[in-house]
């Protein structure tokens, strides 16, 4: 391939940049400024020649755009001439617009609170529109999509009991195990039970089958609704009439509440089950370790951490939903979506354990 060049000559008076050769990234590059200034030399050039050109890029094309200036381009060969028009409508087309300047500090502080703020009202204003469009749903169970309900049951609690009971096992036998090299020191090995059971129905079972929810559901939810929402469909659904609140929402809401329960009963008794194994492996009886669980736990043990396992189940759906619903309209929309339905998931059913620790232990529960 023919190394690309550019000269100056003169023809009848008139001086013409004359490019030959293959012009491609690299010989733009390195002819740019010569070619600038030689068709800037002694007032200009007349026109610029292309008929010795072999090869054209669109780096090439700006360097003889950007050359010829209000001078005419000949010469060109149709294949040659396709990309100078191409990179020629390309310039003349409007450019973005620059980034915007970084605020002062006070402004930049400011602008900061008032994105907050205006988080927070979307955010209060999305709970407001989710509870009142459960309450007419719930109102009238006719207009409850069944199928989709069932769908998420299936896909939120059938398909993660394989992972609860193996999560719960592990933490049984983890949290024995722990308890029983600090507990062998004053002879109190017979109590491990106690200790586990109450750790598992008030604590860990539901925080652990909400952390299971939050991955594998909340990112879901938000995956799905904000592919959507990148595709324009939700605002589709809008045009048409249908709410998606009604349509997206709801269900996932419904099925996430509902299945929580599910999930911190499976996640209790799978670790019960781990626990009673490492008591074994101890030589405590079966009944000896039934007992002690007998003496220490209590039914509103087990229902505290079942109601909180469904406010888990609502808060993590709910996040998820919103997370999808926000999405913005870039490549990383649906990765980002997903993102911030896992974190604000965990963050929220930590922070909803500690209110009821506190309010639990306020109501002598």
């Amino acid at each position: 391939m023919e190394e690309a060049e550019v000269d100056l000559r003169e023809e009848g008076g008139a001086r013409r940049l004359l490019f030959t050769g293959a012009l491609n990234a690299e010989a733009s590059g390195r002819l740019w400024h010569r070619a600038m200034s030689l068709a800037h030399r002694d007032g200009g050039i007349a026109a610029v020649d292309l008929s010795r050109l072999t090869l054209l890029d669109t780096s090439g094309a700006a360097l003889v755009l950007s050359a010829a200036g209000a001078a005419p381009v000949e010469g060109a060969a149709p294949p040659v001439e396709a990309v100078l028009a191409r990179t020629r409508k390309a310039l003349e087309a409007p450019r973005p617009a620059p980034p915007p300047k970084p605020l002062p500090f006070v402004q930049g502080l400011g602008a900061w609170g008032v994105s907050i703020a205006r988080e927070r009202l979307a955010s209060a204003a999305f709970i407001g529109e989710a509870a009142v469009t459960s309450a007419g749903q719930i109102l009238r169970p006719y207009r409850i999509r069944l199928n989709d309900a069932l769908r998420h049951l299936d896909e939120a609690g059938t398909r993660a009991f394989p992972l609860t009971m193996l999560l719960g096992v592990l933490i049984g036998i983890i949290l024995a195990f722990q308890s029983s090299w600090a507990m062998r020191q004053y002879g109190a090995e017979i109590f491990i039970p106690r200790l586990v059971g109450i750790s598992l129905l008030r604590e860990l079972g539901p925080l652990l089958a909400a952390v299971i929810l939050a991955g594998r559901t909340g990112s879901a939810y938000a995956a799905e609704i904000g592919t959507m929402t990148v595709n324009e469909e939700v605002d589709a659904l809008r045009i048409m009439g249908i709410d998606p609140m009604a349509m997206l929402v709801f269900p996932r809401l419904l099925a996430a509440t509902l299945v929580m329960p599910v999930l911190a009963l499976l996640m209790d008794l799978a670790g019960l089950v781990g626990m009673g194994l490492v008591m074994a492996g101890l030589g405590f009886t079966i009944n000896t370790t039934i007992s002690q669980l007998s003496a220490a736990i209590g039914l509103n043990d087990l229902l505290g951490g079942l109601f909180k396992a469904a406010v888990f189940g609502l808060a993590i759906a709910g996040i998820g939903c919103r997370a999808g619903l926000n999405a913005g309209r870039g490549p990383r929309a649906v990765g980002d979506a997903a993102t911030a339905a896992v974190v604000g998931g965990i963050v929220s059913i930590v922070l909803l354990d500690g209110l009821f620790a506190v309010l639990f232990f306020r109501l002598g529960i």
